[in-house]
């Protein structure tokens, strides 16, 4: 290992300072705000001799810090390795922005060639001896007494990183696990470009007037425009996405139309054609599984959650399972009120997957004269964005002023300035990526490209939120659903969640905490969206701009809870199975049967499907930060539960200013710098327990 990386770095210079010249995708970050990503000037043709290169400069960086002939102590070693590698964090960020939101058969093949490279960088980076002596020599000196309790827990976290990446391993094991490591990251791109294709291939074609029966005009304008802009002979176009089809099974009055366009969704990555999943994500699950022994687990699950709250996997089974019960139980009601309006409709059908959010919708109007048609006017996206920045100031005293003079990866994507409201100083850049395009990835999330940081001067973040609304026609407002609205909301807290850090080191900025807590700050945010301040502020009708009524948001607080069966069941069945499928000690399995197995010994209703059915099953098969880890989502919302009843139940409400400045001080501010099960307390006062999750979603509290 050392002769191989001494011969390659011993060739790099002429490369680099060649490719340094050419190459746009080298430069520093330049311009206002400590530099931005220069879009305009990116070529896919340049990723390739561009990664080799940072590549090259981080591993002589960490052969430098490892080969120190002075003693090793926090600034030489630990504060060092923060300082390595930025050029190739910098190229990465670009890389995941094009991976998540300009896929295009090009750069395809560039993305299936370089992922494994990042892999191998970090292997030789955990497995590199020299280096890991010298961190294990500061965990473990007297200097650690001596330092601060931030730079105390960066030492252990970056001590804790590496032995779980197999720095204590023997050699043999080193070996495999690189082999290991190398493999499956090649597996994750052909699994997530393997989704992308049916979610870009395959769609529902309405071909007739008829055929857009029940749908709201915004949704009818939008399948007109994607038909336009496909090019097809059809009048509309759904699209293979969850912005498309759940709007679609919630008002279309076309069963047969419903059943088509929910059999393409929940068929992607399991359909027979080259974008077949199952075979991949198995190859998947067998190389995690025997990582996990060469690392000394019994399985992956017990590797995966080492570094999390939970820790280990009862825990995450127990609180799902005692959720799952009530929640069941809860569908079986709904259902049953959904087969009342079926027979008086005179039909004799029982209700399938197809039928549930239609028939929920009826149910949800008949009960608390609650219509998603009514409600849906009042909700452009536009101004609730506006309304998510006015939040953001009540409760973190932000201000957003957006810019023109940043560079955009896509005309579609908007800037903003972000600063502190009494201060003035400038905290980061949020950009804004809202439409959904051919080449970008489904569902809505957030990207750190820089993670804040001031150990080495100040660094502001630079954080994005992206997200799949169907455009609607030229000049309208783009109406969006309740549930979109409240995903709005939920993505933005991770955003505040980067905005808000004020941390030292950036391995411990912004959202790199635990993974089962870094969905509690997005879930908390989704609070502030039903309350009177916001609806009535910024929930304005489009044609008139009156604000919702207050009986409209009465009914819709008293709704609150509704089809939290569906939610709960669609959301907790996913993570049971993700659960399962990781603690396998030999994964050879069949994955539609291993499914169809593990829903039916859980009674799943049949009514009912994951919400991500293992072939297509992103968060978990594209990478492993979620994979034994989505049971974090229900985790983050027991916490969140809890938390939001320090406002509303100890505190004065959601804009109690004492509780706010507490929220930021110990959660939204402090990164990884505070082990959770200490800092939550300090805001709370007190462990979080399952009591209020139950009370939120109205289930029994045994």
């Amino acid at each position: 290992m050392r002769n191989l990386l001494f011969t390659v770095l011993i060739a790099v210079p002429m490369m680099n300072l060649d490719a340094q010249n050419t190459n746009p995708l080298l430069n520093d970050w330049k311009g206002k705000y400590g530099g931005v990503p220069a879009f305009s000037e990116y070529k896919v043709s340049q990723f390739r001799s561009a990664v080799d290169v940072a590549i090259a400069d981080k591993l002589r960086e960490i052969d430098v810090i490892a080969t120190l002939p002075t003693p090793p102590s926090f600034e030489n070693t630990i504060a060092a390795m923060e300082r390595s590698g930025k050029r190739l964090s910098h190229i990465k960020a670009i890389f995941d922005i094009y991976s998540s939101n300009l896929n295009t058969p090009e750069f395809e093949a560039v993305e299936a060639d370089i992922t494994p490279k990042f892999s191998e960088v970090n292997n030789q980076m955990y497995q590199n001896k020299k280096l890991f002596d010298r961190i294990a020599a500061v965990y473990k000196s007297a200097e650690m007494k001596k330092l601060t309790p931030e730079q105390k827990r960066l030492v252990t976290v970056y001590y804790q990183n590496f032995v779980r990446e197999g720095a204590l391993a023997d050699p043999k094991s080193k070996t495999r696990i690189a082999e290991i490591n190398k493999e499956l990251a090649g597996l994750f791109t052909k699994f997530s470009q393997n989704q992308l294709a049916d979610e870009n291939n395959l769609y529902l074609a309405l071909q007739t007037e008829a055929d857009f029966d029940g749908l709201p005009k915004e949704l009818a304008d939008a399948a007109r425009s994607e038909a336009k802009e496909r090019h097809l002979q059809a009048l509309g176009c759904i699209a293979n996405t969850r912005s498309s089809i759940e709007p679609f099974l919630t008002f279309s009055n076309r069963r047969d139309l419903r059943e088509q366009a929910f059999r393409i969704f929940v068929s992607r990555g399991d359909n027979d054609n080259a974008n077949n999943n199952n075979a991949t994500l198995v190859k998947i699950l067998k190389l995690r599984a025997e990582k996990a022994k060469l690392l000394g687990f019994k399985t992956f699950a017990d590797w995966s959650l080492s570094n999390t709250m939970a820790q280990k996997p009862q825990r995450t089974l127990d609180l799902m399972l005692s959720v799952w019960e009530p929640a069941v139980l809860k569908v079986r009601e709904d259902v049953a009120e959904m087969q009342k309006i079926v027979a008086a409709e005179g039909n004799s059908f029982a209700i399938e997957p197809w039928d549930y959010r239609y028939y929920a919708e009826k149910v949800r109007k008949s009960k608390y004269d609650v219509d998603a048609n009514q409600i849906k006017p009042y909700l452009q996206m536009e101004k609730l964005r506006e309304g998510m920045f006015w939040v953001a100031g009540e409760i973190f005293n932000l201000n957003f002023k957006q810019v023109y003079d940043v560079p955009v990866f896509h005309p579609d994507v908007r800037v903003w300035e972000v600063s502190n409201k009494t201060t003035g100083k400038v905290v980061g850049l949020w950009y804004f990526d809202p439409y959904a395009r051919k080449g970008k990835r489904s569902g809505a999330w957030m990207t750190a490209y820089r993670e804040q940081s001031r150990f080495d001067g100040e660094v502001m973040t630079i954080v994005s939120n992206n997200c799949n609304f169907i455009k609607g026609a030229e000049g309208e407002p783009i109406l969006i659903s309740w549930d979109d609205a409240s995903t709005l909301f939920h993505e933005f807290g991770h955003a505040l969640h980067g905005l808000c850090s004020n941390v030292n080191y950036p391995l411990l900025s912004g959202t790199n905490t635990p993974r089962d807590y870094v969905e509690f700050p997005s879930q908390i945010l989704e609070r502030w969206l039903a309350t009177p301040e916001v609806l009535n502020r910024f929930a304005l009708h489009y044609q008139t701009g009156a604000p919702m009524p207050m009986d409209l948001v009465n009914r819709i607080e008293a709704a609150a809870t509704f089809n939290e069966g569906f939610s709960t069941v669609e959301t907790i069945s996913s993570a049971l199975v993700d659960m399962q499928l990781h603690l396998l000690e030999n994964p050879e399995i069949d994955p539609k049967d291993f499914e169809a197995k593990t829903l039916y010994s859980l009674h799943m209703p049949h009514e009912i499907v994951m919400r991500h059915r293992i072939p297509q099953f992103g968060h978990i098969f594209s990478g492993d930060d979620y994979a034994a880890g989505y049971y974090g989502y229900l985790w983050a919302d027991a916490i969140s539960a809890d938390a939001t009843e320090a406002f509303t139940v100890d505190g004065k409400g959601l804009y109690d200013k004492e509780v706010a400045k507490r929220l930021l001080k110990h959660v939204f501010s402090v990164g990884n710098t505070v082990d959770p099960e200490v800092s939550y307390p300090l805001f709370r006062g007190k462990k979080s327990t399952t009591d209020a999750l139950m009370r939120a979603r109205n289930f029994p509290i045994k």
